[in-house]
């Protein structure tokens, strides 16, 4: 957070020239409350300084709290339409403006985004290699989801001009039809108007860029940072990056984070690593000295003296999986396999059955 001799002296600097409100919010002209309110959520938590370390971050979060001051008012609003930034001054008459952050805190505080329409999620699965889960990363994707068109901002007109009050209903977007029900008796009803489809207002020419779609096709770039012992099926929410529309705010973006599943790898379970060792019939004889490479690249030693039953486990504390939001690490647990050779010499035979033969076998009693 910056000081707030800063925040004062960027907050008066940022709006000694005129400025435009909405194009600020990157709203058209004619935008809803519920159109301004959605602008102001997702552009605040983009350029808020805590997050965005850019360097005119902060200026653009000073901007943007003034113009959704002005525009979510309905009185500054009039003004500003009929006056400009001129007369929202003089009709302010040097009161004082509010805090860029008060503004934040009391949106996402819960008192002007209430009612507002909410568009639908997404969840998706998302893989992730153990390896990244054991130390964390940060990893870049792509979703491809819809816009508002940049162009007509969601408007679906080519222009400001080409946006009327529908005829058919003066912009009520309803109208009433009389109806016959006997000889003489009339009902009235009320029905959505079908000039205007309930909106109020029809569009001359549509915007040339989305056809009057309001949205456009968009590939979004993200990074998802994997935390050191994220629990297997735990979802990432990126806040309001659902697909938009000028009908609702956009719901989220949920990634449901699962390691990839790899053959011959370590498997987990929980904080618990397993790994599978295979060592011939020497070894699991005779006894060996193994390295295994971690999943950080660190070479762990795995030692065994004299005979090693095929399932044996061997447990080695402290190398497991880290625990998540903490310091401490799990166990690794390595289960070992003895692989049989495909056949044995002459010469091997017969040692094996020298080594294994007992005294009382070779000697016949007279």
């Amino acid at each position: 957070m910056f000081a707030p001799t800063l925040l004062v002296i960027l907050f008066l600097a940022a709006f000694s020239a005129a400025a435009d409100y909405y194009k600020i919010l990157d709203v058209h002209k004619s935008a809803s409350d519920r159109d301004i309110r959605a602008a102001y959520k997702r552009l605040s938590k983009k350029y808020h300084p805590d997050k965005n370390k850019a360097a005119d971050a902060e200026e653009q979060f000073v901007n943007i709290a003034r113009a959704y001051e002005v525009l979510s008012d309905s009185t500054k609003r009039q003004i500003y339409d009929r006056h400009g930034e001129e007369g929202l001054k003089a009709h302010e008459g040097g009161q004082h403006q509010q805090n860029p952050f008060d503004v934040f805190s009391s949106f996402f505080g819960g008192h002007q985004h209430q009612q507002a329409r909410r568009g639908p999620s997404s969840l998706t699965e998302f893989e992730v290699s153990l390896a990244d889960i054991y130390k964390g990363a940060s990893i870049d994707f792509m979703i491809k989801k819809r816009i508002l068109c940049d162009h007509c901002r969601g408007s679906g007109a080519a222009s400001d001009g080409d946006i009327h009050t529908c005829t058919g209903c003066n912009g009520a977007g309803v109208k009433l039809v009389k109806q016959q029900i006997f000889p003489g008796m009339f009902a009235q009803s009320q029905v959505t108007c079908n000039e205007c489809h309930g909106r109020g207002k029809v569009i001359k020419k549509v915007c040339p860029h989305c056809g009057g779609s309001k949205v456009v096709d968009h590939t979004a770039h993200y990074t998802l940072d994997v935390t050191p012992g994220m629990p297997e099926g735990h979802e990432v929410v990126f806040e309001g990056e659902a697909d938009e529309s000028p009908d609702w705010e956009p719901g989220d973006v949920i990634l449901r984070v699962r390691s990839k599943k790899e053959i011959g790898g370590f498997r987990r379970k929980e904080t618990s690593l397993y790994w599978k060792q295979t060592i011939g019939v020497d070894e699991a004889l005779l006894g060996f000295e193994r390295n295994i490479t971690h999943l950080d690249g660190r070479n762990i030693q795995i030692k065994r003296n004299g005979v090693t039953q095929p399932g044996f486990v061997q447990t080695i504390q402290g190398e497991g999986m880290p625990s998540y939001g903490g310091h401490a690490k799990g166990d690794l647990f390595v289960e070992y396999s003895v692989v049989l050779p495909v056949e044995i010499t002459p010469e091997m035979r017969r040692k094996i059955m020298e080594a294994f033969q007992t005294p009382s076998s070779t000697h016949d009693e007279l």
